[in-house]
């Protein structure tokens, strides 16, 4: 059996706002598994950033709060701990790779000191260790001349080379699990490319878990082996790759999958998802989906579904597995899903 790297139980994350509390995450629970790379996707809103924020515990307190769950990460519950004891696994154990690295990137310290700060804190090295390693780390991430670069400063390096930096300073310390949020946002498609290819690479040579934040399936699709299809804090459907992409349960997975262009279908529409992402002030009742669900019947607006099992590691919320439910109309699989008891 794989080893699991981190475990996440019924999640709830909330922010105490003027306007009322803004229910972020809701009930959330997945693993990740030893050298595996989990994708958490869905649309803006849909509570992926506060999850891996949550994982790192830098949701600020107040106004946020772990109002429920478990974050289990070698067999401590990251939650309990305290904030000195979170600063010696961040960076260290665990990695993050932030959406914007001009943000993200100290303007006024080079390159090399911002990668040598990691290795002195956590492995003990002196400024001429760390700097050395970092040199090693800029030739790792594929950064030309890393003697001259670990010099500079983030404003001489272009939007994919600072991407390149973040993700070396994030693996600097070999952390056991890397979280990426949104790491190719703003980057063109051949950068996007290399920066995909170059995490696959790092991830086989050093076996480092990954938790991959986005809504572009098409990075899903070529780095991930589990998907997680999150909506309004909730997880609505998970699995592995091939039964995200060619046995979809949800309604909310079709529209996502509908939504990306097909190099094998021209003259094709692209499909949108009616509506808007709820108020997580006062998200719906019931399933979450029900307002902008085609298929919506009456119990979706009341109850939020059990989990059903389609196969090995397939879980969906939705009540079209129900025995009752007509599959009429909708691309569902008949038959195959075993419904779960809370």
């Amino acid at each position: 059996m794989a080893e699991k790297v981190l475990q996440v139980k019924d999640l709830e994350v909330s922010f105490l706002t003027y306007a009322g509390e803004v229910k972020a995450v809701r009930g959330l629970s997945f693993d990740v598994e030893k050298g595996e790379a989990v994708a958490i996707v869905g649309e803006s809103g849909s509570g992926k950033s506060v999850t891996s924020q949550s994982i790192m515990k830098l949701i600020p307190t107040p106004p946020g709060v772990y109002k429920n769950g478990e974050i289990i990460f070698e067999g401590k519950d990251l939650i309990k701990l305290s904030n000195k004891e979170m600063e010696e696994i961040r960076g260290s154990s665990i990695g993050m790779i932030f959406q914007d690295p001009m943000t993200s990137l100290n303007p006024t310290m080079t390159v090399g000191r911002q990668i040598s700060e990691g290795l002195i804190k956590h492995h003990g090295m002196n400024k001429a260790e760390a700097l050395k390693r970092s040199v090693e780390m800029l030739e790792l991430v594929g950064i030309p001349n890393p003697e001259l670069r670990v010099k500079q400063y983030p404003h001489e390096f272009s939007g994919g080379m600072r991407q390149r930096v973040m993700i070396a300073i994030a693996l600097a310390c070999s952390p056991k699990l890397l979280i990426a949020d949104e790491p190719t946002t703003a980057l063109d498609v051949t950068i996007q490319a290399q920066i995909l290819d170059l995490m696959k690479d790092l991830q086989s040579k050093l076996d480092t878990s990954i938790i991959i934040i986005t809504h572009d399936l098409g990075v899903v699709a070529d780095i991930a082996q589990k998907v997680i299809v999150m909506y309004a804090g909730q997880v609505v459907e998970q699995g592995y790759l091939d039964d995200i992409f060619y046995n979809p349960q949800h309604p909310y997975t079709w529209g996502l999958l509908k939504s990306v262009p097909r190099l094998d279908s021209k003259g094709h529409r692209l499909d949108s998802i009616e509506g808007t992402p709820p108020d997580l002030l006062a998200p719906p009742s019931g399933c979450p989906f029900h307002p902008r669900c085609p298929f919506a019947m009456e119990i979706c607006t009341k109850e939020f579904p059990e989990a059903s099992i389609i196969g090995p590691g397939h879980k969906v919320h939705c009540w079209l597995q129900h025995p009752q439910a007509s599959k009429e109309g909708t691309p569902l699989a008949v038959g195959g899903a075993k419904h779960e008891s809370k």
